[in-house]
């Protein structure tokens, strides 16, 4: 099928918001690569549609087989954010995965999310870790009279009626062995996740 300048102009058009969509996501050289490829494959399907009466309909029927630019862009670059966490497990890599894959559906957001809360909860420990010493009187837990924690952290004022404030450089090594463990932890297991996750996407495509 050869396409006259209507049908040019609709794939650019398509092409314009899949690159859009995917610059949301990825570098501007993914981006790129991203839509050269799939160009490719419209352009493929042009050449296998032969000649036919009516090109519009034809073209629309192959890019309604791709999917909408947006959710083409969304899926690409979630499988390849997916295909980097899992290559490398660098933290950057796999906090994109999480957040992409969020997106997907709510039972993938509610493990993101959970795995999230698990980061902050690290890297909270850590920060109290790193402030002990610049706000050595700030920086502890408050009790009851009684024994009872009521709270801990970083805490201004130091005083609050009826409790006591229990501060200490013990809590220095203690925050960070608590957040790099908790760091660990949470950062195996969101590999686990992303594993699972890919496998399983790729499962329903291709039984699809």
């Amino acid at each position: 099928m050869k396409l006259t300048d209507s049908g040019e102009s609709r794939i650019r058009g398509y092409l314009y918001i899949f690159e859009r969509s995917l610059r949301s996501f990825l570098s501007t050289e993914v981006a790129a690569d991203a839509v050269r490829e799939v160009e490719s494959h419209i352009r493929d399907a042009v050449v296998e549609a032969g000649d036919v009466p009516d090109e519009r309909a034809a073209l629309e029927r192959i890019l309604n087989r791709l999917g909408p630019p947006m959710r083409v862009a969304q899926a690409y670059s979630l499988e390849l954010v997916m295909d980097e966490a899992a290559a490398t497990g660098r933290f950057t890599s796999v906090l994109r995965s999480l957040f992409h894959a969020a997106t997907t559906g709510v039972i993938a957001f509610l493990a993101a999310f959970g795995l999230f809360v698990g980061y902050a909860m690290a890297t909270a420990f850590i920060i109290i870790a790193i402030m002990k010493p610049i706000f050595p009187n700030n920086v502890g837990f408050w009790m009851t009279p009684n024994g009872i924690l009521r709270s801990s952290g970083v805490n201004f004022p130091s005083v609050r009626d009826g409790l006591v404030f229990h501060t200490s450089y013990w809590i220095i090594p203690g925050a960070l062995l608590i957040g790099l463990a908790l760091l660990l932890l949470t950062h195996f297991l969101a590999r686990r996740w992303i594993a699972w996750f890919r496998n399983r996407r790729k499962w329903r495509l291709e039984s699809q």
